[in-house]
């Protein structure tokens, strides 16, 4: 047989060879497409779209543990030394509306306390649209203003209520002036029967809410607000007024406070003590009296460390002074170490109280 024939019979063979097989071929499959997280710029850093749909998600939240201590009683009637953890996870959403955005703010606390089973709290839920909020919020007599200094105890002196129900409106100018108005659900404080310190007994008919209203004006590096609250079950309120100055170098704030009636404690003038913890069995010489006042600077060291001071003092003879220093070894994480003293000079006491903060922000 010829090398020709040979050749010819072996490509003959291996054309039957394909051709038998070729129905049998695999065809590899479309791979899926791969939908990444898309970011969501529009409402600020860390939002991103929810896949499949026009809502942005931001998640955030922090992790703090602290020692914390006494020589006398503290808010809630302890002394000596504490130890206390606490893990907070928030949830914010946003979706542009031809009303403007519509967000929620949703936010969980878990807190641990010296070997105390853990405690779960709805620390803020609301919805908002075209300035309006509605649902649980910290008070807009607080918020509005700015609340007080960057210390951790900057409500020895009482100044305000936290977190309520509400229905607010605000509005922003957009040329530095701003305002509020806030009906606050007048039974929904933390513990009812104490309005967070004002230790005014709730009433089971509280027919009309709470009201705050402020406004308040920027320019450059000076800021000057004023807000009001009216406790409609006391019948009685108190008004703050705040300055705000950024001197490059350091920043100062300046923040008094009339009460209507001296002699009463309310909500917007109360008292953040425990009744075992005031000194005096004249509970409203732990409120402010007719006034308050708060003053306090902020001094930024280097990048990663600032120093805090705030200063408070009362018509009824409280005097406050909180010291600390804020430190971030690497970014989102907080050292925070912190002095106060206190003298309540109507019955001639004092007590010093120290802590010491870890926490990792996210």
């Amino acid at each position: 047989m010829s090398i020709r024939s040979i050749l010819l019979g072996s490509a003959a063979s291996m054309i039957s060879f394909t051709g038998a097989y070729a129905a049998d071929a695999v065809v590899a499959a479309e791979p899926e497409p791969v939908e990444y997280v898309k970011i969501c710029d529009a409402f600020g850093p860390g939002y991103f779209f929810i896949p499949g749909s026009e809502t942005c998600l931001k998640i955030g939240g922090k992790v703090r543990s602290e020692g914390e201590w006494y020589n006398a009683y503290n808010p809630t009637g302890k002394r000596g030394t504490l130890w206390h953890t606490r893990a907070e996870l928030q949830l914010q959403t946003a979706t542009d509306t031809e009303y403007g955005p519509l967000k929620t703010n949703a936010e969980l606390r878990w807190d641990w306390n010296d070997g105390n089973s853990t405690t779960t709290k709805l620390l803020h839920a609301s919805i908002s649209l075209g300035g309006f909020t509605v649902g649980k919020e910290d008070s807009q007599y607080n918020a509005f203003i700015g609340y007080a200094g960057d210390v951790i105890n900057d409500d020895v002196v009482y100044d305000g209520p936290y977190e309520l129900n509400q229905l607010t409106y605000k509005y922003d100018a957009g040329n530095g002036f701003t305002a509020v108005i806030s009906l606050e659900d007048s039974n929904s404080s933390s513990d009812a029967s104490s309005y967070n310190g004002a230790w005014v007994t709730s009433e089971s008919n509280h027919y009309a809410p709470d009201v705050v209203a402020g406004a308040g004006f920027k320019s450059g590096a000076w800021s000057f607000k004023v807000v009001g609250g009216y406790d409609s079950i006391v019948e009685e309120g108190a008004v703050k007024a705040r300055v705000d100055a950024d001197f490059g170098i350091f920043t100062a704030f300046l923040m008094g406070g009339y009460n209507t009636d001296g002699s009463k404690l309310n909500k917007y003038a109360g008292s953040n003590l425990d009744t075992s913890a005031c000194p005096t069995n004249q509970g409203y010489l732990c409120g402010w009296g007719d006034w308050a006042v708060w003053g306090g600077v902020g001094v930024p060291i280097n990048e990663k460390l600032k120093w805090n001071l705030e200063l408070a003092y009362t018509d009824s003879k409280i005097f406050e002074a909180t010291t600390n220093l804020k430190f971030n070894p690497v970014k989102n994480l907080l050292v925070e170490p912190e002095v106060t003293y206190t003298n309540f000079d109507s019955v001639n006491k004092d007590q010093w109280a120290g802590i010491l903060r870890f926490q990792r922000s996210f």
